[in-house]
């Protein structure tokens, strides 16, 4: 039996197959449908010759949620909601985001005003209904939408997440009435306190949803028609996974399932080699993702966006940069040479994919200096057309008066610098220095610019992964099924009884075990974690501390929070205490692929070594060796200046920088000392 994950791209989809028995893996790389992104997944399955019906585990990565988003192509949706707050999701949290332009326009809503309907009810934030609600008024309101052909509807409803039988009795009585339309209530999405984000979250969830739901059922069908036997999974934003079935209502928890997998693979891959502390960066075509792990570990926010849209489910904290291999350069406004945050995306892409492409890129710009292989196709398909790259970068380096060369090493300049302060927002920003940490790039263009970005930071190691071009898909066999649940019960600490603490816990795992037995998850292998947002009264935002299950008093989660807000802040306040939201994170822990020794069988630096060309390294072309990863054995080191070549990517090995294979197969890149 055969595990295989798929993770599709905005470029490539990338599969990777682990056979446990043999303990081998394969790869491939193959371009991404721009219509139907199932047909990437199903021809790249054709192409490696896997028979569906041996599969024990599929695991899909998508971008169908983001993309939809990001290209405003989502469902036309209305929103019900409490009389006298329709105007939520237009007035947002009134953030200026250009902050010194008094004439910046608003951001646009995802849902207008005259798309949001008006219903008489009202709970308290205690979970009291005020006001009922009038069932006659909701059959009326869904006649009236029922003749407008809508695809979605999300009902949000104040302070449902302390009390959601109004939003729920609202939703079945709409359900009914447009038996097409994919009806959501914010409780069951989001079931947690501050009315906007929940609504902008629900809002989102069903904006996505119908066009989720039909690729999902397309790559269903595709997949049981060959035979698939085994649940087909979803990877999510928090770094697990979840059956297709409960990605159909909840799609939004996918928005950020490609980049999350890959941070997956890191953190696995630092305890295998022993590197806990990794600054991770995914290059791909058109964004970079990037993520700091400390200690194995990295931290979860609840304050993600997709594009401008507040997206409050619990997600991995990455940070994504418009610098990709397909990020165009242009010379913008007042004569300046700027790269991205415009991409040549996969069509036409760059101008050597050879699809039609005219403006100069990234890719481009590598290929003009050498350090990629105008020989070597890209997905078995695309051959690098070395002429139109120099074409595409000539017409820029004209506009200012450089060669095609000296243009190509400023093009790559500028995007060593927007990758490299990037990084310093997910390290120095929040008190790590770099320094400190080894540096994992992979993706196609990853390690291409990874020791360029190292210097910028002062970097002494770079970590270049097995497979970088297929590893947040080996990152998807990585990952195990996990759930996030949250409820919002605001209390004095000091008024709550620490059994009362203990039952609400009780009842998010009770949720969480009924959940996985759906699912069909063994009962071994399941852990669960706790945690209490809290702060002082008076205060906006939370903290979350973590709690043990049989904690024993409430003095011990006081001293907690204490500890936590004083490392955070420099001190305690005497102020009192207050819980905001009780969370439980669930996992169903996986089997793990292990990742094959070096065999130095059919190895030797004399079979890797492919030959010589010229590479420009600081303005000097020199001939430097050109080496097959795959056949480079275990233990073997070279200095720079090199070219490391595999299928999927390219890694530069400049001057002054040592590379090593070690056992694993990582490529270990270090600065020369002296």
């Amino acid at each position: 039996m055969l595990r295989l994950g798929v993770d599709v791209g905005g470029t490539f989809t990338d599969l990777v197959v682990y056979d446990p028995e043999k303990q081998s893996i394969a790869i491939e790389k193959i371009p991404s449908s721009l219509n139907d992104q199932a047909e990437a997944v199903m021809a790249g399955i054709d192409r490696m010759g896997i028979p569906v019906a041996n599969l024990e585990r599929l695991v899909h990565g998508t971008t169908v949620a983001t993309n939809i988003v990001l290209e405003s192509t989502g469902a036309d949706v209305a929103v019900v909601t409490t009389a006298g707050h329709r105007d939520v999701l237009v007035v947002g949290r009134g953030n200026r985001m250009d902050m010194y332009n008094i004439k910046a326009p608003p951001k646009k809503s995802l849902i207008g005003r005259t798309s949001c309907y008006e219903v008489h009810e009202r709970v308290l934030a205690d979970g009291t209904v005020l006001e009922a609600l009038d069932d006659e008024e909701v059959e009326r309101l869904a006649d009236e939408l029922a003749s407008k052909n809508l695809e979605a509807v999300a009902v949000c409803f104040l302070h449902s997440y302390s009390n959601p039988e109004h939003e729920r009795r609202c939703a079945d009585i709409l359900q009914r009435r447009l038996p097409r339309a994919v009806v959501v209530a914010s409780s069951d999405v989001l079931p947690e306190y501050r009315e906007y984000e929940r609504f902008s979250t629900a809002a989102l969830n069903a904006y996505i949803a119908p066009a989720m739901r039909k690729y999902l059922r397309t790559l269903s069908r595709a997949l049981e028609k060959d035979g698939l036997n085994t649940t087909l999974e979803i990877m999510t934003s928090n770094g697990g996974s979840l059956p297709v079935e409960r990605i159909h209502d909840l799609p939004v928890l996918t928005m950020l399932s490609g980049p999350a997998a890959g941070v997956i693979a890191a953190s696995h891959l630092g305890g295998i080699i022993g590197h806990p502390n990794l600054i991770t960066c995914d290059v791909g075509g058109t964004s970079s993702d990037i993520c700091l792990i400390h200690d194995l570990s990295f931290t979860m926010s609840t304050d993600g966006r997709v594009g401008m849209l507040p997206i409050k489910v619990r997600q991995i904290n990455i940070h994504t940069a418009a610098i990709g291999g397909g990020s165009i350069a242009s010379n913008g406004s007042g004569g300046f040479l700027t790269v991205g945050p415009r991409s040549a995306g996969s069509m036409p892409g760059p101008a050597c994919y050879g699809r039609g492409g005219r403006l100069p890129t990234i890719t481009d710009a590598n290929l003009v200096l050498g350090r990629l292989n105008s020989d070597r196709t890209l997905g078995n398909e695309i051959t690098l057309d070395l002429e139109a790259a120099r074409e595409a970068v000539g017409s820029l380096a004209k506009m200012v008066d450089l060669s095609v060369e000296d243009m190509a090493e400023g093009i790559i300049r500028l995007a060593t610098i927007s990758l490299a302060s990037a990084i310093k927002e997910v390290s120095i920003m929040s008190g790590r220095d770099p320094r400190d940490f080894a540096f994992l790039p992979y993706g196609g263009a990853g390690p291409l610019q990874a020791v360029d970005v190292a210097t910028e930071l002062g970097m002494k190691m770079v970590v270049v992964p097995p497979l970088p071009g297929n590893f947040s898909a080996l990152g998807l066999l990585v990952s195990d099924a996990r759930r996030d649940y949250v409820r919002t019960r605001i209390s004095l600490l000091r008024e709550t009884d620490v059994q009362t603490i203990r039952n609400t816990f009780t009842d998010l795992i009770d949720e969480a075990e009924h959940e996985f037995d759906v699912a069909g998850l063994p009962k071994e292998g399941r852990a669960f974690s706790a945690t209490l947002d809290m702060r002082y009264v008076g205060q906006s935002f939370e903290l979350p501390v973590s709690v043990s299950m049989d904690v024993s008093s409430v003095e011990d989660i006081a001293l907690g929070f204490e500890e936590m807000y004083a490392a955070r802040y420099g001190a305690k306040s005497e102020g009192s205490i207050e819980i905001v939201n009780y969370r439980l994170v669930a996992w169903s822990y996986c089997d793990k692929p292990k990742l094959p020794e070096i065999a130095d069988r059919g190895r030797s630096a004399e079979m890797a070594l492919l030959g010589h060309r010229l590479v420009i390294f600081n303005g000097n072309a020199t001939e430097v060796a050109i080496y097959d990863r795959d056949r480079l054995p275990g233990g073997f080191s070279f200095n720079g200046p090199a070219i490391v070549e595999e299928s999927g990517s390219t890694t530069s090995v400049p001057p002054g920088w040592t590379a090593e294979l070690d056992r694993w197969g990582c490529l270990v890149l270090r600065q020369c000392q002296g």
